[in-house]
């Protein structure tokens, strides 16, 4: 099986540019197209944006991603304060690489094949085709001896090009979502071309030390190289460089958004919604991406039982469900959509009330100020998603609980389950034991309530998005090697010694499909 293709001979210039670069997928801000043909940019929801937006604009330096659709380049230019380089993608490139390879292919696979995974070599061809302009911009754009960060799974193939044409460049890469067991990660047929790519990287960084343990093995299994703790040797035209792996839990700004939930008119908000619900004694709140990886029905059928048990329901206890839009051109969340709102149907039709409904399903995306207002209103938040790398909503919920109440109901399955010890921590797929939990999360006691928020705060607040931003840039820059902080080494797994963690490293044991789960 080939390698990575090699880049056009044609390298940029290395003697201007920025210090710092950020290569993602998307930009920080979305195109508006203006009455009068003109165009401006807004800022752009999503949890990447939010993580990364202080820290760049603290650091300065140019944000290299795509505007969202299909059309020509931007090119260079700056949009609240931030300097940007805009990627174009065809029509058919959007098709290709971004709702084939990324959400149909990688997304799937990487989330324990919960969706079945398509292979497509076309799909391939394109990924590789975006991936290597990307590299080229961010060679363009960085100067000599610079640092990039590349972030994310649409992007793995770009440490790799970047190094072939810039040596010079210290080079970063985050992976936002879990990375999977190689039992997993085998299927992809260009398994050899990813791992290479990634080792392109001097520091590679992922949510959880399990996703980095499973990275490990994936060099020693696709590549056959040689692992030791959390370093792998690779050997290139300069000799023979190590690559570190670690874990570096993503996190929010917890400050800003513990001030915005502190507003008066934000408070004011969060009683009107209140009032408008009916004044239950128990508002319950999912707030997700439409996404089959977050547990959406799961969270609904647990629901549902609920009330055909008369354990929960209108007008005590009412659940507010926001399903902000999701890739809806990939024909998998079309489907979900469908079924979520078939769902709701079916469940307010059979519990509904004259002026009381058991669920308030809203489709839509809504500013910080609203999230706030939305999460200060809820007493029970439900995060459970099957599969995530971290899941920021969990965060902002504590860091909006001010006075210290309010009870969390958190997948085992997300990365914020190793950090937020004071959650009521479920397997989602048991929908026995995620009724159970949420029963219980709603009969809490304040001073038990105060206990577990006091710590999960404390921890959102000490581990914020700076710091998570500071702890990864200092290790690639070797200001401390990734073994100096505490939490974010990681071992190797079964294969070569223990995994960090007590367990094994790989996903062979997490459910590989809905079928797996008592739904």
């Amino acid at each position: 099986m080939p390698s990575i293709p090699e880049p056009d001979a044609a390298t940029a210039e290395t003697g201007a540019g920025h210090d710092f670069v950020v290569v993602a997928s998307r930009l920080p801000v979305d195109r508006i197209e203006e009455p009068d043909g003109g165009t401006s940019w807004r800022p752009s929801p999503g949890g990447l944006v939010t993580a990364l937006e202080p820290v760049m604009r603290e650091a300065g330096g140019a944000w290299i991603g795509w505007s969202g659709d299909a059309g020509p380049e931007p090119g260079p230019f700056e949009a609240n304060g931030l300097d940007l380089v805009g990627m174009g993608l065809s029509a058919d490139e959007v098709r290709d690489f971004y709702e084939g390879f990324c959400n149909a292919t990688l997304w799937p696979l990487y989330h324990d094949v919960i969706a079945p995974p398509q292979f497509h070599r076309h799909w391939w061809d394109a990924y590789v085709a975006v991936n290597r302009r990307f590299a080229q911009a961010a060679a363009t754009h960085a100067a000599r001896g610079a640092t990039v960060w590349v972030h994310d799974y649409q992007l793995q193939l770009v440490p790799q090009m970047l190094r072939q044409q810039r040596a010079d460049v210290r080079i970063g890469f985050f992976n936002h979502i879990p990375f999977p067991g190689y039992e997993i990660f085998a299927q992809l047929p260009w398994r050899r071309q990813v791992v290479e790519g990634l080792l392109g990287a001097d520091l590679l960084g992922f949510q959880r030390r399990a996703d980095a343990a499973n990275f490990l093995r994936a060099c020693r299994r696709a590549t056959g190289l040689t692992t030791k703790g959390s370093t792998v040797r690779v050997s290139g035209p300069a000799g023979p460089r190590d690559v570190h792996a670690a874990a570096f839990p993503i996190s929010i700004d917890s400050a800003g958004l513990s001030q915005i939930a502190q507003r008066e008119d934000v408070r004011k908000r969060a009683r009107e919604i209140r009032e408008v619900l009916g004044q239950p004694e128990i508002v319950l709140l999912g707030v997700d991406r439409l996404d089959y990886t977050k547990g959406i029905l799961h969270r609904l059928k647990a629901y549902g039982e609920l009330l055909n048990e008369g354990r929960l329901g209108p007008p005590q206890a009412v659940l507010v469900q926001v399903a902000s839009p999701s890739r809806e051109r990939v024909e998998a969340y079309r489907a979900l959509r469908d079924e979520v709102e078939l769902t709701v149907s079916r469940i307010n039709g059979e519990h509904a009330e004259v002026g009381s409904t058991p669920i308030h399903y809203l489709h839509q995306s809504y500013p910080r100020e609203e999230m706030a207002a939305l999460y200060l209103a809820a007493d029970v938040m439900l995060v459970t998603p099957l599969r995530d790398g971290m899941n920021l909503v969990a965060k902002e919920y504590v860091a909006c609980r001010n006075d210290e109440s309010g009870a969390l109901v958190l997948s085992e399955f997300t990365g914020a389950a190793d950090e937020l010890g004071g959650a009521f921590l479920v397997n989602p797929h048991d929908i026995e034991g995620l009724k159970d939990t949420i029963v219980r999360a709603t009969a809490v006691s304040p001073a038990e309530a105060r206990r577990r928020m006091r710590s999960m705060r404390r921890r959102v607040r000490e581990h914020d998005v700076a710091r998570w931003a500071q702890t990864f840039l200092s290790t690639l820059n070797g200001d401390a090697g990734p073994d100096a902080h505490a939490g974010h080494e990681a071992a190797a797994d079964p294969d070569g010694g223990t995994s960090p963690d007590g367990h094994a490293s790989t996903s062979s044991d997490a459910p590989l499909g809905p079928g797996a789960a008592a739904y």
